[in-house]
C-alpha cells in the first residue's frame, strides 16, 4: 500500500512543470517535497529540443517520422538506432485493451500503452541500472487477481526484488508515481481495479499523467526515466488527457465501437490478445472507414474531431522521410492519419514516403492486396468519407511514393494497380517466418532498404 499521500507541491503550477528538461533530486521526508533542478542553459522545449542538447554526431543522421502502432514496429526499433536515432514515433491513443482498458475505466484518459511500449524499446540497455529499469517498467502483474495485487503492492512498497538493482534516485522517483497511482485507485471507491495482467510502466505512466495533468509532461517523464535518446521523440497523435474512443464504419453500414473489438475482440477478457488472425472470427464486410466517437453522455455513437498534436505536424514539415509502418492499418495507421491538417501536410512533402506492407493478412485486411493497403491510407488521409466540406482530393503516389515489401508475405502485391495509383518503386525486403505473427521484415535488410532509400534521395 502507497506509504503517504503523493500530490502536486503547492509550489509548482503543473502546467509548467515540463517546459525545460529537468533532473530529479531524490524525495525527503514526505513525497510531497518532490523538486526538480530546470537546466536554463537549454534554449528550447524539451519536446521539441534537438539543437544544443544534441550532440555533433547525430546531425549527419536522416530524420524520419513513422506512424505506428505498439506492437508490430518494435521489431525493428532496435536496429532502426544503427541508421538513426532521430526518428518521431506517432502512435495512437485509442487503444483500449488489456491492462490499459481498467486504467482507462477507472481513471479515465487516454490510452497509454503503445507510448510506453516504444518508450521501453527505444529505452536504455548499456548499464545494469538501465537494464533493471526497463524490466521494472516492462513488467506485468500475474493474470490471477489475487496474486497480481499481492505482487503489486510488493512493488509499490519497494520490497519486491525488481528493485535490486535500481539507485535510490530512480527507485524513490518511480515509486513516488506508483504510490500516487495507488492512491487515485484507493480515491475511485465505487470502481474496483483490477490489476491482474497489470502493466507497471502504464501504472508509472498515468501516475505521472494524472499527477501532471499533462499527457506531454508524463511521456517526458517517462522517457528521461526510461533514458530514450534524446533526438528521438514518442508522440500521441493527439496530446489530450480525455479519454478517445476510436470507431468504424463497415462497407455494409454496420459501425464497430471500440479499437479491441474492431480488431481482437475480448468481451472484456484481461487475458493477453491473441492477435492471430485464424483466432477471430472475421469482419461482416470490409472497413470503410475509421473516425473517433464520444465516450460521454447517452451518445456514445456521436462523431467527435479531436485535434492533431501540432508537435506531429511540426516534425512532418521538417524529416527527410515519412513511414507508415506495419501493423494494423485501420486501428494502429489509419487513427493517426485522418486528423485535419495531417493529410494536408503530408501531401505538401516532396520526401520519400514510405509503406511497409504487411506480411500476414489479419482480421483487418482480409483479403487486400497491396494496392488496397494504399487505397486505405489515402482514403484516410484524404478523409474521403468524412464531413464533405473536409475531404481532400489527393491522388495515392501524394501520400505513398515507395513499397517495401517482406519476402514470401501473403498480401498480393499487384504492380499494375500500384502503378495506375502513381507508385513504381516497389522494393522486395529479406523476411523471417514467426509462428504465431506469420512473415515478418528481417529488422536488418528493413533498415538496409531505408539507408538505400535515403542515400539514393541524397545522391
Amino acid at each position: 500500500m502507497a506509504d503517504s499521500y503523493l500530490g502536486p507541491s503547492p509550489l509548482l503550477k503543473p502546467s509548467s512543470l515540463y517546459t525545460f528538461p529537468f533532473t530529479f533530486s531524490p524525495f525527503s521526508g514526505s513525497p510531497r517535497s518532490l523538486s526538480f533542478s530546470f537546466m536554463a542553459s537549454n534554449c528550447c522545449s524539451a519536446r521539441h529540443c534537438n539543437c544544443s542538447s544534441t550532440s555533433s554526431s547525430t546531425t549527419h543522421q536522416p530524420s524520419i517520422l513513422v506512424f505506428s502502432g505498439g506492437t508490430a514496429f518494435n521489431g525493428v526499433v532496435e536496429e532502426l538506432k544503427n541508421l538513426t536515432t532521430r526518428v518521431a514515433h506517432v502512435l495512437p491513443v485509442s487503444d483500449d485493451g488489456g491492462s490499459t482498458a481498467e486504467i482507462v475505466r477507472v481513471l479515465g484518459g487516454p490510452a497509454v500503452g503503445d507510448i510506453r511500449s516504444r518508450c521501453l524499446r527505444l529505452s536504455d540497455q548499456s548499464t545494469s541500472e538501465a537494464r533493471a529499469v526497463r524490466i521494472l517498467l516492462g513488467h506485468r502483474l500475474p493474470l490471477d487477481p489475487r496474486r497480481a495485487k499481492s505482487e503489486w503492492y510488493e512493488i509499490v512498497e519497494g520490497s519486491h526484488e525488481l528493485w535490486q538493482d535500481v539507485s535510490k534516485p530512480y527507485r524513490e522517483t518511480i515509486r513516488a508515481f506508483l504510490a500516487y497511482f495507488q492512491d487515485q485507485i484507493l480515491r475511485r471507491s465505487d470502481e474496483r481495479f483490477c490489476f491482474s495482467n497489470g502493466s507497471i510502466g502504464n501504472f508509472f505512466f498515468a501516475g505521472a499523467r494524472i499527477f501532471f495533468q499533462s499527457l506531454d509532461a508524463a511521456i517526458f517523464l517517462f522517457s528521461r526515466v526510461s533514458e530514450i535518446p534524446a533526438e528521438s521523440f514518442v508522440l500521441p497523435v493527439i496530446s489530450t488527457n480525455e479519454r478517445l474512443t476510436l470507431g468504424c464504419e463497415l462497407s455494409d453500414g454496420t459501425v464497430i465501437r471500440g479499437q479491441n473489438e474492431i480488431s481482437h475482440p475480448t468481451h472484456g477478457s484481461m487475458q493477453p490478445i491473441d492477435k492471430d488472425a485464424s483466432s477471430t472470427p472475421a469482419l461482416s464486410s470490409r472497413i470503410k472507414r475509421i473516425f473517433y466517437m464520444s465516450s460521454e453522455g447517452s451518445n456514445l455513437l456521436h462523431e467527435v474531431f479531436p485535434t492533431v498534436n501540432p508537435t506531429v505536424l511540426e516534425q512532418l514539415r521538417s524529416v527527410d522521410c515519412i513511414v507508415f509502418g506495419m501493423g494494423s492499418l485501420f486501428t494502429s495507421i489509419c487513427p493517426s492519419l485522418v486528423l485535419l491538417g495531417v493529410g494536408e501536410t503530408i501531401s505538401s512533402q516532396s520526401c520519400p514516403k514510405v509503406l511497409l506492407l504487411n506480411g500476414t493478412h489479419d482480421r483487418e485486411t482480409s483479403g487486400l492486396s497491396a494496392s488496397c493497403f494504399v487505397t486505405a491510407i489515402t482514403g484516410a488521409l484524404n478523409r474521403t468519407y468524412g464531413d464533405p466540406h473536409n475531404c481532400l482530393k489527393n491522388p495515392p503516389n501524394k501520400y505513398v511514393n515507395t513499397l517495401l515489401v517482406p519476402k514470401n508475405g501473403q498480401i498480393p502485391v499487384d504492380i499494375e494497380s500500384l502503378a495506375s495509383q502513381g507508385i513504381f518503386n516497389v522494393v522486395t525486403v529479406d523476411s523471417f517466418h514467426d509462428s504465431k505473427l506469420g512473415v515478418l521484415f528481417d529488422p536488418k535488410s528493413l533498415i538496409q532498404a531505408l539507408s538505400n532509400l535515403l542515400t539514393d534521395e541524397r545522391a
